[in-house]
């Protein structure tokens, strides 16, 4: 972490880049480092090469997040890199371009990590990203208030799932606590991502319930998202994020997945866990990683029923395992 925080120090044109498919933990890091490097008097460009989920669009400054194209457009160069909330190049896109050309750091959270940067912080025991960018920001003398201290919290209580999982210790709850006398207003983050929800929403997931199927004697639950079922309801990917967490919360249900098809042969399997069973270990063993209770990998080139052939069995052997060897 100190050597991160002195290259930024040193760093005049920062890039501050998160991950495809950025959920709040990821909006959060790289706004929060955005908006505290912006305040200090820098050159800084927020970055993810995807489109921002529609979701976001109330945070004044989710505007000024650029996707790889417009950055190459921009003609911004900068001397340093910094990349939040990611465990692997693949997943910044074609930002993964710079890495080795530019001074590059990330600061990383998931179990699963590739070591690909010159500088890297890496802990998996912080519930959040924003909770390592919360230290960095105290280190550069950030000076919070409540825009910077909102966004900041936005990322400790949407990837602790508002304080309810298991990765919510004491850290997790001192740290939002701090954020909120420094002005954190989480009314904000909770109506903005548990009481914003679009009508085809609803219609998308009512679909979803109708495909869900159970296994492994009820403790794997699953369903599919086809590009066909997306465009009938009027919705995209951004819309489906949260359909697996409310998967999960079938009673007696030990894992969810959901397997979306959001480009045509481009399958992305999202995964939760309830209490035991070790999501990162499984999707390391598909090509991804993740957390012990939420991960997940994209397969390319393999429809949605090939990628559920591939999965399903694999999860339901391993879900056995687990249950013989307790």
């Amino acid at each position: 972490m100190e050597e991160i925080v002195k290259a930024l120090k040193e760093a005049n044109r920062i890039l501050v880049v998160g991950h495809i498919m950025p959920d709040g933990d990821d909006v959060s890091s790289v706004l929060s480092m955005y908006t505290a490097l912006k305040r200090m008097g820098r050159e800084v460009m927020p970055a993810i090469d995807w489109n921002i989920p529609w979701i976001f669009e109330e945070l004044e400054d989710v505007r000024y997040i650029v996707d790889y194209d417009d950055f190459i457009k921009s003609g911004f160069e900068p001397d340093f890199m910094l990349i939040v909330d990611v465990s692997s190049p693949d997943r910044i896109g074609r930002f993964a371009e710079l890495v080795g050309k530019v001074k590059t750091a990330v600061v990383d959270h998931h179990q699963t990590h590739e070591k690909f940067t010159d500088y890297s912080w890496v802990d998996p025991t912080y519930g959040s990203c924003a909770q390592m960018i919360l230290r960095i920001l105290e280190r550069l003398g950030a000076d919070y208030d409540e825009k910077l201290a909102t966004l900041n919290l936005m990322g400790v209580l949407t990837d602790t799932g508002f304080l309810r999982y298991p990765n919510a210790d004491v850290r997790a709850f001192k740290d939002a606590t701090k954020l909120v006398e420094r002005g954190g207003k989480p009314y904000i983050i909770s109506r903005m991502i548990l009481e914003n929800k679009r009508f085809e929403q609803f219609k998308l997931f009512a679909e979803v319930l109708d495909k869900m199927r159970i296994e492994a004697d009820g403790l794997l639950v699953y369903s599919y998202i086809t590009q066909d079922m997306y465009k009938k309801h009027g919705c995209s990917s951004d819309d489906s994020s949260g359909f697996v967490s409310e998967l999960r919360n079938i009673r007696g249900v030990e894992v969810a997945v959901m397997f979306m098809e959001i480009e045509p042969k481009h399958i992305h399997v999202s995964m939760r866990s309830r209490e035991w069973f070790d999501l990162a270990e499984f999707a390391k063993s598909i090509g991804g990683g993740g957390h012990k209770r939420a991960a997940g990998a994209s397969i390319k080139g393999k429809s949605v029923k090939e990628v559920i052939d591939m999965v399903v069995p694999k999860l339901v052997e391993k879900l056995k395992q687990e249950v013989e060897a307790k």
